[in-house]
């Protein structure tokens, strides 16, 4: 959460935990914890808060009239971070199309001072008839951008058969996010896209050619990085960005190996995978970020178990090192996919 806040241009002033069997329907926290939270802005100065869980409409509304100050959950703060992000079309319009689809049923909250004029005469008619408004225009927006990404949809679909025909094995990078993803798919394409110690950095695929050891080649394609907990509205709306996740031949994972909780980034990835039903495509892992280890020392290393299910590599995007190795795994394991269906 505290990547995510950087990421997003905020500074993180303080935390608060509490552990809850089942989070309260109204306020989310208890009212002592809640009570906590109020008077250590007297404290800090904060002037947002943010939860790390998706808060219902009435939380999210209830927490801003105790709080006094605006409040965002895990949700908003992700899609926050993708919008300025976003670079292409269909990014913006993914983008767009979950903004919206998180907004729509928070848009009572938007008319919530008319509820301080209390009952009676006066008090519904504009109310309602906004209120109604704005979400038929709502829709209406919802309606066009799936469209417009039905569209975009169709128009990869086609492109994916032209490549297929053209026979060129199709390989995409898939990892945590901030695991060096872009990085890696510079040094194996000398691509030159953006590369930015943030997260959620890579929101728009792009596609690239690669020369493998035994002088063929492949298509491979750097997608949009995982997350713990991501939100299923924005895996929904990414899914034309995700078909290209389906089609792959074979998917590189990327792990930062020098990071503290490698092994458990690398099962978020994994999970996401099964739950998108890819969870049968053949893969290899690249063990990124050696170069590190120089500084950390061999210690720093956290071998996820999932080195003993598929083929690993170390790597280091950054310099270079042991990019010959992925590449000649890529291959072996693009044989062994092409044999399978064929076979």
């Amino acid at each position: 959460m505290a990547q995510l806040a950087g990421t997003a241009g905020a500074e993180v002033v303080g935390r608060l935990f509490q552990n809850l069997d089942h989070a309260h329907p109204r306020s989310y926290l208890g009212s002592g914890k809640l009570q906590e939270l109020t008077d250590a802005r007297s404290q800090t100065g904060y002037t947002l808060v943010v939860f790390d869980d998706e808060l219902s409409p009435l939380q999210q509304r209830s927490l801003e009239e105790a709080l006094q100050v605006k409040v965002l959950d895990r949700t908003a703060l992700i899609l926050d971070i993708f919008s300025r992000q976003a670079r292409t079309r269909e990014g913006r319009l993914q983008v767009e199309l979950a903004q919206h689809q998180y907004l729509l049923p928070r848009l009572a909250g938007q008319w919530s001072h008319l509820e301080r004029l209390g009952g009676g005469i006066g008090t519904r008619g504009p109310g309602e008839s906004q209120l109604e408004t704005d979400r038929r225009l709502i829709r209406q927006r919802i309606e066009r951008l799936q469209q417009h990404l039905e569209e975009v949809r169709k128009h990869r679909a086609l492109y994916r058969r032209q490549r297929s025909r053209k026979d060129v094995p199709v390989v995409s990078l898939v990892g945590y996010t901030n695991a060096g993803k872009s990085t890696l798919f510079n040094a194996l394409t000398s691509a030159g896209v953006r590369v930015q110690d943030k997260l959620f950095s890579t929101l728009d695929p792009v596609t690239r050619q690669i020369r493998l050891p035994g002088g063929g080649t492949a298509l491979l394609t750097d997608t949009v990085g995982f997350i713990q907990k991501l939100p299923h509205s924005i895996v929904a709306a990414f899914r034309a960005t995700l078909e290209e996740l389906e089609e792959a031949d074979l998917l590189v994972h990327v792990i930062d190996i020098t990071h503290g909780k490698a092994a458990e980034q690398s099962q978020v990835v994994e999970n996401t995978l099964a739950e998108l039903g890819l969870q049968g495509k053949m893969r290899v892992l690249a063990l990124n970020k050696i170069d590190l280890l120089e500084l950390r020392g061999e210690a720093a290393i956290q071998y996820p178990p999932l080195v003993s299910t598929f083929p690993a590599t170390l790597v280091s995007a950054a310099r270079g090192l042991g990019l010959d190795e992925l590449r000649a795994s890529i291959e072996r394991a693009l044989e062994k996919a092409v044999s399978r269906v064929t076979g």
